[in-house]
């Protein structure tokens, strides 16, 4: 419990919902004891808050015109709207055009929909303006001065503290990767249906390639401003161990039933292996509390004892079996063992690296980093692209739009207190999906109703202002800091702010919670019932297209492995690009599947067959990671004849799957030239196999050669063929969607 609330004041969260106490809290007190007036503070106070949503993590450098943007549009709009506010024949053509054009800005990516936010709230918050003391354009200077009060606060921070966001998200890396490896410890050793499992991974891959992804911009943006020090090398080489952690993870292509029926009769020697991966996991979750200095770093010896095990296990199934039956459960055994082998170096590099932390002795960059960031395309030619109701962004703001003018007239018609909560509600919670804005009107309401009945329970039991503005600061801090990890409490917490500060300046505080409970349950109804009815976005319709992005980057991959697989050397910078669009785009694919599944049961068309795409998707993926480690990692011979046969098929496969939403035509090409590669390919394994067999009854040592040649043709041929198959049920599959 301690360790938990000392980690949690020490996140990154609680660090930046603390920076906006801050911002808040001075510019009002020095405005009321200064100037005895809370207007000019009230104003700063605001213009601090809107900008939070652009504070995202990421780059110094992006953080910064993040922010930049959020400050002009914030105050453009605050002005627009309050100073035509009580010209409804203007106020509403005014409110439609830049409530589509600010959420509109939203095709530009990510960061380009937090500025939106920020912008959609300002207009909100505009209405909140009630002052006789300065002018709306005072107003909107203060909002404009309050945002470059926050600009300055934020960026000064992680100026002065720069390992903090970085420490933040290796931590959460590493829980997640831990909580993934752990997960194909689970999968291992499951009897029972394995979907639970396997759409839990997909989350995880989710998250994982987005912390990927803001990794790689704040440890390469450092890179470009500060140069090439010791520090951002060793940055970039933890990075580099927990990447081919989770890709080796990624490449343990198992076919599970194949496992199931192998060792049916042998599960202790499975067992081993799971006792070994959550000993992995362990140590992972071990690191992150290092790097947070929760626990002294520990270089375990229980892996050289479980291996020892492992190492045991195989040696009595060979002999319980006897060769030849048990050569190819053996060498599959070994190789599983390789790989974990790799996976506690990976984690003994992990720890070296983290002792020397501070230390001068050189490490090697990565080789062309600054092209593994993910580019942000500010064409403005997107936006007339998306400008048509097939694309969802569009359709998003048509729907916010329309759904927020409606709360608009709700509002006034009402004559309700604060009838711009109802508009806030509207903004917080609405989103281009549907499953999205089903879980924030949940966890919205939930969370309201909550702080709603807190709050009336301290009204009843104290009257004390001072109380109340503790309560007010402390909710602050809280809500701030659980927002994005548990949007229910955020919400709680932000419910209790929000009540007494009103209460700090109304008498009648049980009004207050009245109007908020109400307007809130206004807003999520309107918000939900829009997303429901507007030209919603259904997954089911999208599936196709992220499938087909999908297997573009499949495709891609596939012949930067075939290049390498005939090269020596380091692997290509293409080769690794390649690599990384395939997971990013798999883990996309995964995401539109649990926005899928959240859907209603009525439009979740083709479900089943739209799991079976998911799951065929992620297991390419899986072969195509374990054959690109196998050839990277290990000697090998030639690529042989044969190898070249498979590969130009599954392309061939591959391509018919792109080509399924054009009217373009792919050849097929002649099946007898697989059958005969595939007849080769066993043949030249059965050879191999009766060298040995012959070699065993002579009592000669295994040679190096001969068990490199085994073992490349085992684990080749196998993944060639499992491709193969895969990429054929792909295209079964597609005619069917």
């Amino acid at each position: 419990m301690i360790n938990a609330f000392l980690r949690y004041i020490k996140s990154l969260q609680f660090l930046k919902a603390l920076l906006i106490a801050i911002a808040m809290a001075i510019p009002v007190f020095v405005s009321v004891y200064f100037f005895d007036s809370i207007d000019i503070g009230f104003g700063i106070a605001l213009g601090s808050i809107l900008c939070v949503p652009a504070d995202t993590n990421g780059s110094l450098n992006h953080k910064f015109y993040g922010i930049l943007s959020s400050i002009v549009l914030t105050f453009t709009i605050t002005l627009l709207v309050g100073y035509f506010s009580h010209f409804l024949p203007i106020l509403v053509p005014l409110l439609v055009f830049l409530i589509f054009t600010v959420s509109y800005i939203s095709v530009f990516g990510f960061r380009a929909s937090l500025i939106s936010l920020s912008g959609l709230l300002a207009l909100v918050l505009a209405f909140a303006y009630d002052s006789s003391e300065i002018s709306i354009l005072q107003h909107s200077i203060c909002i404009a001065i309050g945002g470059i009060w926050y600009l300055t606060l934020t960026i000064s921070t992680q100026i002065l503290f720069p390992q903090v966001q970085t420490d933040y998200l290796f931590v959460n890396l590493l829980e997640k990767t831990t909580d993934f490896i752990k997960s194909r410890g689970d999968l291992l050793i499951a009897k029972d249906d394995r979907t639970i499992l396997l759409e839990k991974n997909f989350v995880l891959q989710t998250e994982i390639n987005e912390l990927h992804e803001t990794l790689r911009e704040v440890i390469l943006e450092k890179r470009a401003n500060a140069g090439f020090s010791n520090r951002i090398r060793r940055q970039q080489l933890v990075f580099s161990r927990i990447m081919e952690i989770y890709e080796l993870a990624i490449s343990n292509a198992i076919d599970y039933k194949k496992f199931d029926d192998l060792f049916e009769n042998h599960p202790e020697k499975i067992d081993e292996f799971k006792v070994l991966i959550y000993e992995i996991s362990n140590h992972l979750k071990h690191l992150s509390k290092v790097i947070l200095k929760e626990e002294k770093l520990n270089f375990t010896n229980s892996f050289d004892i479980l291996l020892k095990k492992i190492e045991n296990q195989i040696e009595l199934y060979e002999l319980q079996v006897g060769l030849p039956e048990s050569r190819e459960e053996v060498i599959l055994l070994l190789n599983y063992k390789t790989y974990q082998e790799k996976q506690i170096q990976n984690l003994i590099d992990i720890g070296r690296i983290l002792t020397k932390y501070y230390k001068n002795d050189k490490i090697r960059g990565i080789k062309d980093a600054e092209q593994f960031i993910t580019p942000i395309d500010y064409d403005i030619k997107k936006l007339k692209d998306n400008f048509n109701i097939k694309s969802p962004i569009f359709r998003h703001s048509l729907r916010l739009t329309i759904t927020t003018i409606v709360g608009f007239f709700i509002g006034n018609l009402l004559e309700l207190q604060q009838s711009y909560w109802i508009l806030l509600t509207i903004i917080v919670i609405m989103r281009p999906s549907y499953s999205l804005t089903k879980d924030r009107v949940k966890s919205r309401v939930i969370g309201t109703i909550l702080g709603a009945l807190v709050g009336v329970a301290i009204v009843l039991v104290t009257q004390n202002t001072i109380i109340y503005a503790v309560i007010a600061l402390i909710s602050l801090i809280i809500g701030f800091s659980l927002i994005k990890q548990n949007y229910r409490n955020g919400a709680a917490f932000i419910t209790l702010y929000v009540i007494f500060m009103y209460a700090l300046i109304s008498s009648n505080v049980l009004e207050v919670i009245q109007f908020r409970v109400f307007d809130t349950l206004i807003g999520a109804v309107l918000a939900f019932v829009g997303n429901y009815l507007l030209w919603p976005v259904w997954e089911a319709k999208n599936m196709k297209e992220f499938l087909i992005d999908t297997v573009k980057g499949f495709e891609t991959y596939l012949n930067e492995i075939n290049n390498f697989y005939h090269e020596k050397g380091e692997t290509a910078t293409s080769y690794n690009l390649a690599r990384k669009q395939a997971f990013l785009k798999v883990g996309n694919l995964n995401a539109a599947y649990q926005r899928l599944m959240q859907e209603p049961k009525s439009k979740k068309e083709n479900s089943a067959l739209i799991y079976d795409v998911v799951t065929i998707s992620n297991t390419f993926l899986s072969s195509l990671s374990a054959l690109s480690m196998f050839i990277k990692n290990n000697e090998r011979g030639l690529a042989p004849e044969q190898f070249e046969i498979y590969v130009k098929h599954i392309l061939t496969n591959l391509q018919h799957v792109i080509s399924s939403n054009s009217s373009k035509k792919i050849d097929s090409l002649d099946n007898q030239e697989l059958k005969t590669a595939e007849r080769n390919y066993s043949n030249y394994y059965k050879d191999l196999s009766v060298t040995r067999d012959l070699e065993i009854k002579e009592g000669i040592p295994i040679s190096d050669e001969l068990k490199i040649a085994l073992h490349e043709t085992q684990l080749v041929f196998g993944q060639v063929q499992w491709l193969y198959s895969l990429s054929t049920n792909l295209v079964q599959k597609i005619g069917k969607l």
